[in-house]
C-alpha cells in the first residue's frame, strides 16, 4: 500500500524530498536541530525523519488485520484529500501566473508608448532653446537703452510725486486721512532733507514742513480729546512717533489725560465714604446743590452704599480704568517703540516709558488703597463679616489683573496687606465683643443676685440655672465667632491661599490671640474679682461661687471644646501650637480653686463678722442668767444652712467621715470638773481651775491640729467645713479678748451647744466642730471670774426650746 502511493522516479524519492525540505528550512531560517529534536521519531508520519519501512514494520507487528484494513482506508482518504487540495492550489496559482503574464505584456506596450513621448519632449526642448538664443541675440543691443529709459521714467515719477506732495498732504488733511498724509511725508522726508539746499526742493520742503506742523496740531488735539477711543489714541500716538515727536513728552501727556478720569473715580469713592460716615450732612449739601432733582431720586442718590457695592463700584470704575490705561500705555509706548526706533534707542525709551508708568500707577494705587482702607475701617464694628469677606475677595481678584499687567510693582502684596490687616482687625473686634459679652454676663448675674428678695424667701435664685445660661452663652458666642472667621479661609476665597492665612492668621491670631486670649482674659477677670477689696463694690459671694464652678467646668470640658473646635475648623496641627490645651486646663483649675477658696473666705468672714460683733458689743460680766439661745447663733445656723443649699446647687455632696451615734447630744463635761461631791452652783477653786486648764492643754496635745485657711476641695462638705472653721476660729479669738462672769460663761455654753446641735451635719468630720467648740468653752472658762457651768440637761432644754 505504501509502495503504490509513493512518488515514482528519483525526484519523488524520500531522499530528494528531504533535501528539498532542508533547503526550504534554510530559506526560512528554521533550526534544523530544533525541528529534528522535536520530530525525531522515524515512525511519525508527519515528522521530518519519517521512515516508511520502519513505520510499516511497526504497524504490521502491533495491529491486527482488521485494524490494518481500517488504517489503509483512512490513509487512502487522507491521500485523496491532499490530492484535491493540491489540484485546487495548482489551479489558483495557474490563474495568477496567467494574469501576471498579461500584465507584463501590457506594461511592455505602455512603456514603448512613453518612450516615444519622451523623445518628442526632448525635441521640443531643443527647439525652444534655439528660439531663446535667437531672441537674446536680437535684443542684446537695445537692452541697455531700455534700462536707462526705465530708470529715467521712475525718476520722473518720483519727481512728479515730490512736486505734487504739498497738494497731496493738504488733500489728506482735508479728508482727515492723517495716516495717509504721514505715510506720504515719511516716504519723502529723507529726500527732501537731503536735497533741501537746492532751490526747487527747498520750497517743497518748506511747504511740506508747514503742512506737517498743522498735521501735528490736529493730531495733538485729537490726542487730548477725552472722547477719543483707544484705537484713535493708538493711531495718534503712532503717527506722532512717526513724525519724530519726543516719546517722553507723549508719555507725560497721555498720563496727564488719563489721570483726569482716575481722579473722577477716586472722587466718587471719597463721596461714598463721606456719605457712609455722615449721610445727613451730605443730604443737606445735595439738597442745596441739586434742588431740581426729585425727592425720590435725591434720596436714592444719597443712600449710603454697603461695602460690597462700594468695592464693586471701585473695581468697575477705578481698577478697570487703570487697567485700561496700563494696557493702552504699554501698547502705545512700549510695544510700538521697536517699529520706529533702532534697537539701541528702543531699550532706553522702553525703560523711560516703564519708569513713568510705574511712578504714575504707584501714586494712583496708593490713593485707591487709602480710600479702600477708610471704607473697610467703617466695617470694623459690624457683627457679620460675610459681606466683607466677599468684598475683599472681589477686590483681591480684580487687583490680580492690575498686578499681572505690572508685576514688578508688587501691587498685589500691598492689597494682601490690606486684607490681612482687615482680618486682624476683625479678630480684635470679635475679641473685644467676647470680652464685653463676658462682662455683660457677670453684670446680669450680679443684678439677679442683688435683686431684692421676697419676704420669707431667702433663696429665690437657682445658681445652677444661672451657671448653665452663662456657660451656654459663652460657648455659643465663641462658636459663632469662629464660624464667622472661617469665612476668611474657605477654598473659594482667593486670598485665603496666601501664606498669611494658613499660617499666622490661623495659628497666631485666631487660636492664640482670640480663643486662648479670651480664655486668659476670663481667668484674669476672675482673679481680679477674687483679689479685689471688700467694699460695697465687691462682687456677691454667689457670683464667686458660680465662677468657681464655671472654671471647673472649663477645665473638664469647655477648654478642650474650644481648642478642638478651632483646631478642626482652621486646620491647625496640635503639634505646632504655642499653648496646649493641657496648660489651659491646668490654669482653669487653678483659677477655679482660687475662686472657691475666696468664696469660703468671704462667707466665713461674713459669719465671723456677726459673731465678732455679738461678742464685742455684750457686757459678759453683768449679763443675766441665760434662758434662750442668742439670736445671732440662730442667724449663724440659718446662714450656714443657706450656704449649704447654695453650694449644693453647683457641687456634689462629697465624702464625709462616719458620724457617731450621739453627735447631736454631745455636752461639754470636760470643763465642769468633778460633779459627784459638789453642786452646780459651786465655784471652781484655784486648784480645780488649774487642773481643768492642765487637762485641756493635755487634751490639745493628743488632738489633731485643725488648719483653718487651707485649700478646699470641689465638694459641698469641704466648702462648708472651711466656712465653719473660719467662723468658729473667729468666735474663739473674740472670746479670748473678753472677760466673762458666771452667767456670761453659761450663755457661751448654751450658744456653743446650740451650734453643736446643727453645725456637725455640714462638715466632713464632726470632730472638727466638737474640738473647736470645746476650745471656745474652755477659753471662756479660763477668762471667767466665776467659772460655774450650767447643768447639761438644762442646756439641752434651752437649746431644744429655742
Amino acid at each position: 500500500m505504501a509502495s503504490s502511493n509513493s512518488p515514482a522516479g528519483e525526484d519523488g524519492s524520500p531522499r530528494h524530498r528531504r533535501a528539498r525540505n532542508d533547503m526550504l528550512k534554510m530559506y526560512y531560517n528554521m533550526n534544523q536541530e530544533d525541528v529534528g529534536g522535536l520530530n525525531s521519531d522515524p515512525t511519525d508520519i508527519n515528522g521530518a525523519n519519517f521512515d516508511p519501512q520502519i513505520y510499516l514494520s511497526k504497524v504490521m507487528k502491533e495491529k491486527r488485520l482488521n485494524e490494518l484494513i481500517d488504517k489503509e482506508a483512512e490513509m487512502v482518504k487522507q491521500i485523496r484529500s491532499l490530492d484535491s487540495d493540491m489540484q485546487t492550489l495548482v489551479y489558483e496559482n495557474y490563474n495568477k501566473f496567467i494574469s501576471a503574464t498579461d500584465t507584463i505584456r501590457k506594461m511592455k506596450t505602455d512603456f514603448r508608448r512613453m518612450e516615444e513621448e519622451m523623445d518628442r519632449l526632448a525635441t521640443n526642448m531643443d527647439s525652444i532653446a534655439d528660439f531663446s538664443a535667437k531672441i537674446s541675440c536680437t535684443l542684446q543691443e537695445r537692452r541697455e537703452q531700455i534700462s536707462r529709459l526705465s530708470g529715467t521714467h521712475s525718476l520722473l515719477k518720483k519727481l512728479q510725486f515730490l512736486f505734487e506732495l504739498p497738494a497731496r498732504l493738504k488733500k489728506c488733511i482735508e479728508m482727515r486721512a492723517y495716516g495717509q498724509a504721514v505715510r506720504y511725508y515719511v516716504k519723502t522726508r529723507g529726500v527732501l532733507e537731503q536735497y533741501q539746499h537746492m532751490p526747487s526742493f527747498s520750497s517743497i520742503h518748506r511747504d511740506c514742513k508747514g503742512i506737517v506742523e498743522e498735521l501735528r496740531t490736529k493730531l495733538r488735539e485729537k490726542f487730548s480729546n477725552k472722547e477719543s477711543s483707544a484705537r484713535e489714541l493708538a493711531e495718534c500716538v503712532d503717527l506722532l512717533l512717526q513724525l519724530k515727536e519726543p516719546p517722553d513728552q507723549l508719555c507725560d501727556e497721555f498720563l496727564s489725560h488719563a489721570s483726569q478720569k482716575l481722579d473722577e473715580d477716586l472722587e466718587v469713592m471719597q463721596s461714598q465714604i463721606r456719605l457712609h460716615q455722615s449721610p445727613a450732612d451730605d443730604v443737606v449739601e445735595s439738597d442745596q446743590v441739586e434742588a431740581d432733582i426729585s425727592p425720590a431720586e435725591r434720596f436714592l442718590k444719597n443712600l449710603p452704599v454697603d461695602i460690597l457695592e462700594f468695592v464693586d463700584s471701585s473695581c468697575n470704575g477705578f481698577l478697570s480704568d487703570i487697567c485700561l490705561v496700563i494696557s493702552s500705555y504699554k501698547d502705545l509706548f512700549v510695544h510700538r517703540q521697536s517699529i520706529h526706533t533702532s534697537d539701541h534707542n528702543h531699550e532706553s525709551l522702553e525703560e523711560v516709558a516703564n519708569n513713568k508708568l510705574g511712578e504714575f500707577v504707584l501714586v494712583r494705587m496708593a490713593q485707591y488703597f487709602q480710600c479702600l482702607e477708610q471704607r473697610v475701617q467703617a466695617e470694623k464694628n459690624t457683627v457679620d463679616n460675610s459681606m466683607l469677606v466677599r468684598a475683599l475677595d472681589r477686590f483681591y481678584r480684580r487687583l490680580e489683573a492690575v498686578n499681572n499687567l505690572l508685576p514688578r510693582l508688587n501691587i498685589l502684596q500691598r492689597g494682601a496687606e490690606i486684607v490681612n490687616k482687615c482680618a486682624t482687625d476683625r479678630v480684635e473686634y470679635y475679641l473685644d465683643g467676647l470680652k464685653k459679652h463676658f462682662a455683660e454676663c457677670l453684670t446680669d448675674i450680679r443684678q439677679i443676685l442683688c435683686a431684692p428678695k421676697i419676704a420669707g424667701k431667702q433663696e429665690a435664685t437657682d445658681l445652677s440655672e444661672l451657671l448653665a445660661t452663662m456657660q451656654s452663652s459663652i460657648v455659643d458666642q465663641v462658636r459663632t465667632v469662629l464660624t464667622n472667621l472661617k469665612a476668611f479661609i474657605t477654598n473659594d476665597v482667593t486670598f485665603s491661599h496666601t501664606s498669611f492665612f494658613p499660617g499666622r492668621f490661623c495659628y497666631d491670631i485666631v487660636r492664640e490671640e482670640l480663643v486662648i486670649g479670651f480664655l486668659k482674659h476670663v481667668f484674669q477677670v476672675a482673679l481680679d474679682l477674687s483679689e479685689g477689696s471688700h467694699d460695697k463694690s465687691s462682687p456677691p459671694a454667689a457670683l464667686i461661687l458660680i465662677l468657681s464652678r464655671l472654671f471647673l467646668d472649663f477645665e473638664a470640658n469647655t477648654v478642650n471644646q474650644f481648642v478642638s473646635q478651632v483646631n478642626e475648623q482652621f486646620q491647625i496641627d496640635p503639634a505646632q501650637v504655642q499653648t496646649t490645651a493641657a496648660a489651659l486646663c491646668a490654669e482653669s483649675k487653678m483659677v477655679a480653686q482660687r475662686m472657691l477658696n475666696h468664696y469660703v473666705k468671704i462667707q466665713g468672714l461674713q459669719i465671723s463678722q456677726m459673731l465678732r460683733k455679738s461678742v464685742e458689743t455684750r457686757d459678759w460680766l453683768n449679763t443675766i442668767e441665760p434662758r434662750n439661745v442668742r439670736a445671732v447663733m440662730k442667724r449663724v445656723v440659718e446662714d450656714v444652712t443657706f450656704i449649704d443649699s447654695q453650694v449644693g446647687m453647683l457641687y456634689e455632696e462629697g465624702i464625709r467621715k462616719a458620724h457617731s451615734s450621739d453627735s447631736s447630744k454631745r455636752t461639754f463635761q470636760s470643763y465642769s470638773g468633778p460633779r459627784k461631791h459638789q453642786s452646780t452652783a459651786r465655784s471652781f477653786t484655784p486648784s480645780t481651775a488649774y487642773d481643768t486648764s492642765l487637762m485641756s492643754n493635755i487634751q490639745k496635745l493628743f488632738s489633731e491640729r485643725i488648719e483653718i485657711f487651707s485649700s478646699v476641695e470641689f465638694s459641698k462638705v469641704s466648702v462648708l467645713t472651711g466656712i465653719i472653721k473660719i467662723s468658729l476660729k473667729t468666735f474663739l479669738e473674740c472670746v479670748r479678748l473678753r472677760t466673762f462672769g458666771r452667767y456670761g460663761l453659761q450663755q457661751i455654753q448654751v450658744d456653743t451647744q446650740y451650734l453643736n446641735l446643727y453645725l456637725w451635719r455640714f462638715v466632713i468630720d464632726e470632730k472638727i466642730v466638737h474640738v473647736m467648740l470645746d476650745e471656745i468653752v474652755g477659753s471662756t472658762v479660763h477668762r471667767c471670774l466665776e467659772p460655774v457651768l450650767m447643768e447639761a440637761s438644762i442646756v439641752d432644754v434651752i437649746c431644744e426650746r429655742s
